[in-house]
């Protein structure tokens, strides 16, 4: 039985080329955008309090963020009024409504879904706006709430991001990225600083099925980073040809903005997405990742500018979680796959060809000469980064002790183990319970995360004419990979219930289009899915009541259980076949109006809310291949080839949707 495909982000050597889908909606500053009369607003108090701090500053750009403090009476309904002198301009805010008009600089802010409508007594909130300086660095003087002048909080400004790159890139190598040249400007290595918080943090679930910690309940709002698990290089690449780099890539790359960056890090990002509500990151890594010298993490592999460039992508690992801790923001670690260069193939430990992907069309990266086997592979086979049972534990007890080794707190738990859609229920139940032994007497105070299998297995196990059958309940409700927790009913994984998390994935047609998507006012399109249901012009249909009654039997009993159930991974193209899809996707299902996967996504993430599920949304950076991102995307198959690796402001309706998901 074929299963649910996933595609990796992919690059080209027109700076890059991918599969990018994720619609890249700004939050638009457009005139025209009606703002609230002042008479329908309560004016509040004199006892409101703005302060203005510069996050970034470099070359045309720079960001801020305001945070408005009300020690006064509720305020239900607001506007924020002030000036940004110079002829400084806001391209982007959030995680409300910002306008300022044409020639001017009178900037209007105000509320623009429920959940930030109202600012209580002795509450904060939070925006941000990212901005064109043109070499102004005047800040506002004066702040109104409502027509009412607030005191002003100490002002702090950005450090100079023209500084911060130093020499290299004015005495370094000038060739740039299209004569097929990248100039190797690691920044020297730098020691992690150790994070303040005290370690250890208990987390536990609670008999309701909820996750606390220290006692206290901790509501999951969560989404997925990735790049540092491995990433794919194009085969006529000039410098990586066919590699796997592993660097978390922010919208920042070495050739934006003329060579001058973009100005943008991590600590920005991270700050933006805790103003909006997320509190955990699920990180994706490979073995590769946890070592030192995995060539593919270090040197001339890289694509973020110098200024934020991390010289190793262990090092990158441990100063990621350390800031996230300082940022208040829970780490998910998630091993993602066997091999940075296998990827979402590895269905299994030791995956070897053929991947089931080696047939498609128009796609580059089959990787049927890489494996994780040590033996027993095709002749197609060239590179092997060998993987097994023991050293995936070992890896295990690695993570597991990444919490004390950099004196954190805010490890929430480990994902032991992504998609193993290639086993079979028993086989994968022996191997979990297996890792919670080697995470425990390390990592007491951890959860472990535990994903689903499929609807078949044997597919890489060296022998793949002999393909197994899995249960999952009804066969036409056919599970996405790492879906399939149908058999844990009967044979229960032996983990204490406040320590297990189920961790199931589930996509829409973005990503595969499956046979429950089917229209049934079409007979001759009944069972089929895939490429093939695109060929044969299908249209498709999304049902709710179909799909609901496929997650009961997948997950949703679970839940009902009273077991802890996190989607690890759930998301996608608003706007496909459209968007920013591939053309291989634009070109077959042309004949779907745009929008089918906005359906999916609202039925689920109604599923989730009724069911009180949490999940990870796929994922925070835009350059996914299938789902884009929250983030904005600059690039397009068609219109911006040139434009990979520059982000945009955060797709609303995604913020709109998780908004619906946390009950904000």
């Amino acid at each position: 039985m074929k299963q649910c495909r996933k595609a990796e982000s992919i690059e080209s050597n027109a700076h890059r080329k991918s599969n990018l889908k994720g619609f890249p909606a700004l939050l638009l500053l457009a005139l025209g955008i009606q703002l609230i009369p002042s008479e329908l607003l309560a004016a509040p108090s004199s006892d409101c309090e703005v302060t203005y701090r510069e996050t970034w500053r470099g070359g045309d750009g720079f960001g801020a963020g305001l945070v408005i403090r009300n020690s006064g009476a509720p305020i239900e309904g607001w506007q924020l009024e002030f000036d940004l002198p110079g002829g400084q301009r806001i391209s982007q805010g959030w995680p409300v409504r910002f306008s300022q008009a044409a020639g001017s600089e009178h900037v209007v802010a105000s509320s623009n879904a429920e959940w930030n409508t109202r600012i209580a007594s002795g509450q904060t909130l939070e925006l941000g706006f990212n901005g064109s300086a043109n070499g102004s660095s005047g800040r506002p003087e004066s702040f109104k709430l409502n027509g009412v002048e607030c005191s002003a909080g100490s002002f702090a400004a950005a450090p100079n991001q023209e500084a911060a790159r130093g020499s290299a890139l004015a005495d370094g190598p000038t060739r740039s990225r299209a004569q097929g040249s990248i100039p190797d400007v690691s920044a020297a290595p730098r020691k992690v600083a150790p994070a303040t918080g005290s370690p250890n943090a208990l987390f536990r679930v609670a008999p309701s099925g909820r996750i606390t910690k220290n006692g206290q309940a901790f509501p999951v709002r969560c989404a997925s980073w990735f790049g540092l698990e491995g990433r794919h290089e194009p085969p006529d690449d000039p410098t990586n040809p066919g590699g796997a780099p592993m660097e978390l890539y922010i919208g920042n790359t070495f050739w934006a903005n003329g060579n001058q960056g973009t100005g943008r890090t991590i600590e920005q990002t991270m700050r933006e997405i805790v103003s909006m509500g997320l509190n955990v990151i699920r990180l994706p890594v490979s073995p590769q990742t946890l070592r030192q010298d995995s060539p593919q993490g270090r040197g001339n592999m890289l694509k973020n500018h110098q200024s934020v460039r991390v010289p190793t992508a262990r090092q990158a690992l441990e100063e990621f979680i350390v800031l996230a801790d300082q940022n208040g923001l829970e780490i998910m670690l998630d091993v993602h796959s066997c091999s940075n260069y296998v990827g979402w193939r590895a269905g299994r430990l030791d995956a070897r060809p053929p991947y089931v992907d080696a047939d498609r069309d128009s796609y580059e990266f089959t990787r049927e000469d890489w494996s994780c086997a040590a033996r027993g592979n095709p002749s197609s086979v060239r590179e092997i980064q060998a993987y097994d049972k023991e050293r995936w534990l070992d890896d295990l007890r690695a993570l597991a002790r990444l919490g004390s080794d950099l004196g954190v707190d805010n490890i929430i738990g480990i994902d032991v183990f992504n998609e193993p859609w290639d086993y079979t229920w028993s086989e994968w139940k022996s191997l979990v319970e297996s890792a919670f032994a080697a995470i425990d007497p390390i990592a007491p105070n951890l959860l472990v995360f535990v994903q689903g299998i499929s609807a078949s297995a044997g597919h890489q196990d060296g022998s793949p004419d002999s393909i197994v059958e899995v249960p999952h309940g009804d066969p036409s409700s056919n599970p996405n990979w790492g879906e399939n927790l149908f058999e844990a009913a009967s044979n229960p994984i032996d983990i204490p219930k406040d320590r297990l998390v189920f961790s199931p994935h589930t996509y829409g047609p973005s990503v595969f289009v499956q046979r429950m998507f089917m229209d049934p006012s079409q007979p001759q399109c009944r069972g089929l899915e895939g490429d093939a249901a695109g060929d044969a012009k299908c249209n498709l249909q999304i049902d709710p009541s179909v799909l609901r009654a496929g997650w009961d039997e997948h997950f949703g009993f679970l839940r009902d259980q009273g077991y802890a159930v996190v989607v690890g991974e759930f998301g996608g193209n608003l706007d496909w076949p459209q968007g920013q899809a591939s053309l291989r996707d634009r070109q077959r299902w042309s004949h779907v109006s745009p929008g089918i996967d906005a359906e999916w996504q609202a039925a689920f993430v109604s599923y989730m809310r009724e069911h009180e599920i949490e999940g990870c949304y796929w994922s925070v950076n835009p350059e996914s291949g299938d789902t884009g991102g929250w983030y904005g995307h600059a690039y397009d198959p068609v219109s911006n080839k040139a434009g990979w690796g520059e982000w945009r402001g955060v797709d609303g309706r995604k913020t709109e949707l998780l908004n619906q998901l946390w009950g904000r």
